[in-house]
């Protein structure tokens, strides 16, 4: 008897990545190493026998390709790939674009970690008239701009992660598919400490590397029955 299952994949490695930059809700592309790990993401599934009905993905491109990526590896691109806003990335305000050396050396290790890592302390916001707004972007430009943040924390991420998770992945999850999320480190972070009630104080040692997939199996109530870690 089939069984929900929910397959977790942090994007591969992105060009922001590569540079050591913030990179948030800024939309840049996987780096070549990062097509390697979308790439093994897929053979890993395919190794494990998972064969998603349905994938959601952010509407950053890192995600989506990497999504496409794996499911092309996969041999298995013609399921549904859902996207929203609400599975981006947390937006790191005006932290967005800079080196993480850089700002950690301008703020201090105290402050920077209790942003970073913490739960509830978000950068520093961008102005309104920054180019880095999402709402410059011409992508987000049907969404209320008051939904568009110019800061978050992790708190926040978590937020609107959940309200999509419960209002269309459950219902998906109740039909005892098996669902791909391909997404972003705090996203899934967000979305895993709920999953696994992982606590604030915990949560900040807690890290998806990318190309990392966790699969959950659930039960007839939606209760977590089996947890697993593949990595390639």
């Amino acid at each position: 008897m089939s069984k929900a299952r929910l397959v977790l994949v942090r994007h591969g490695q992105s060009i922001y990545n590569q540079k050591n930059l913030f990179t948030g809700w800024t939309d840049v592309d996987l780096s070549e190493q990062g097509i390697t790990e979308a790439k093994a993401v897929g053979k890993l599934l395919k190794e494990h026998k998972i064969y998603p009905d349905i994938c959601f993905t952010s509407w950053l491109k890192r995600a989506i390709h990497t999504a496409q990526i794996a499911l092309q590896e996969l041999e298995w691109e013609h399921i549904n790939s859902l996207r929203s806003y609400k599975l981006n990335e947390r937006h790191y305000g005006d932290w967005q674009r800079k080196d993480k050396d850089e700002v950690k050396k301008e703020y201090g290790q105290e402050k920077f970690l209790a942003v970073r890592r913490g739960y509830d302390v978000p950068p520093p916001p961008l102005d309104k008239n920054d180019e880095r707004c999402a709402s410059h972007d011409k992508k987000y430009a049907k969404i209320d701009a008051k939904l568009l943040p110019l800061s978050e924390s992790l708190k926040d991420t978590k937020k609107r992660v959940l309200e999509y998770y419960n209002e269309q992945i459950i219902p998906q999850l109740q039909e005892k598919k098996t669902v791909l999320i391909s997404a972003h480190g705090n996203s899934l972070r967000a979305l895993v400490m709920e999953l696994e009630q992982i606590s604030q104080k915990d949560i900040v040692s807690f890290e998806i590397p990318t190309g990392e997939i966790i699969t959950y199996t659930f039960d007839a109530a939606m209760q977590i029955e089996e947890k697993k870690v593949l990595i390639g």
